[in-house]
């Protein structure tokens, strides 16, 4: 296993691949996880000259069809990113590089190292994951009389999410609103954070009854529907919408977002100095509850450098290349040692905690 070396680079695997490799790796990144990509690209082909790694980045909301499009061509990027919600579409058809002589899954926490694993195998490097809190304006709160919670601890029940809610709508100007919460696009499915929070699930144990269909799923459908009669969200933000929380934190129509820890790098630069603000966890019922992101990077089982693709993997998920990664990003790691350790993340380390 790689992690057994953990901190130093993979061997060179490009004379088995055949002397010198070209590597093509698609991906969608914000500024700063491109930044980030670069910088681990970089030290790797340092220590393995014969390798080198084209980056082609491209949307998120297209990234699926582009792949689709080179798979049927029969022509596969050598590494690609993908989302753990993702993983099925991959590994129910087969077309995903087996890693299991190549990974620790030792060196990974069990939970996050089984979103990349099908049938027993891993097919994916679980590169890294974030995490949904909630930023606020701290103006906002201070007009409605708010303190936020900082601890998961003394997060905010139900109760008094309503509560504050409630207050910032009163404080609120035309055209503003309390919140804005994360289910746009591919996000719909955020929503279960509230179902787990209310104690209910999707699924009955076997996972294939449905088992929505309880008092805590009437709860959750409820409570969530209020945010719409409370006028607590603009009437657009809905799951159709395009306008991300991070979009209408940073032109000041929202006192609250529900954003990931993603995110914070790119609101940062968007807020500048207009208004300052913070992080608290987010509401809990009879559970708390958050939103598990993040990316696997993979590698087509019929890719032409499957050696020299699997070589960059295990470089990617070293201890010092991820790292690196998360620190930059404000994302999160999946190794034991990391997740166990502080990271110095480079933007707002205050709000990570």
């Amino acid at each position: 296993g790689l992690t057994s070396k953990a901190g130093s680079s993979a061997p060179s695997a490009g004379a088995s691949a055949g002397g010198k490799a070209e590597l093509t790796f698609v991906n969608w990144s914000g500024d700063e996880e491109k930044a980030a990509f670069d910088a681990v690209i970089a030290a790797f082909e340092q220590a393995n000259p014969d390798i080198t790694i084209k980056t082609d980045t491209v949307p998120y909301a297209s990234v699926q069809t582009n792949l689709d499009t080179r798979f049927q061509a029969g022509n596969p990027p050598d590494l690609f990113r993908v989302s753990y919600i993702d993983m099925g579409q991959y590994t129910s058809q087969d077309v995903l590089l087996d890693l299991s002589a190549s990974l620790d899954a030792n060196a990974f926490e069990p939970g996050l190292f089984s979103a990349v694993v099908a049938n027993g195998k891993p097919y994916g490097a679980p590169h890294q994951i974030d995490t949904t809190a909630i930023l606020y304006r701290k103006d906002a709160f201070e007009a409605a009389g708010l303190t936020a919670p900082t601890t998961l601890e003394e997060a905010w029940t139900w109760e008094q999410f309503t509560a504050a809610s409630n207050k910032l709508a009163k404080i609120t100007k035309k055209g503003q609103s309390p919140f804005i919460y994360d289910w746009q696009s591919a996000g719909a499915y955020r929503w279960l954070t509230w179902l787990f929070e209310a104690g209910g699930a999707l699924l009955g144990p076997d996972l294939k009854s449905a088992a929505i269909d309880s008092d805590a799923g009437r709860k959750a459908m409820d409570f969530t529907k209020s945010f719409f009669t409370n006028g607590w969200v603009a009437k657009n933000s809905s799951v159709k919408s395009t306008t991300y929380p991070d979009s209408a934190f940073e032109s000041g129509t929202v006192a609250m977002a529900f954003a990931g820890s993603f995110l914070v790098p790119g609101i940062d630069t968007g807020v500048k100095k207009k208004f300052e603000y913070g992080a608290m966890p987010q509401p809990r019922d009879v559970a708390a509850s958050t939103d598990l992101g993040g990316n696997a990077v993979v590698a087509p089982k019929n890719g032409k450098n499957t050696a020299a693709a699997t070589t960059f993997l295990q470089y990617l998920v070293s201890e010092d290349a991820m790292r690196t990664y998360c620190q930059a990003t404000n994302e999160l790691p999946t190794l034991k040692s990391l997740t166990s350790s502080q990271l110095d993340f480079a933007i707002r380390p205050d709000l990570m905690a």
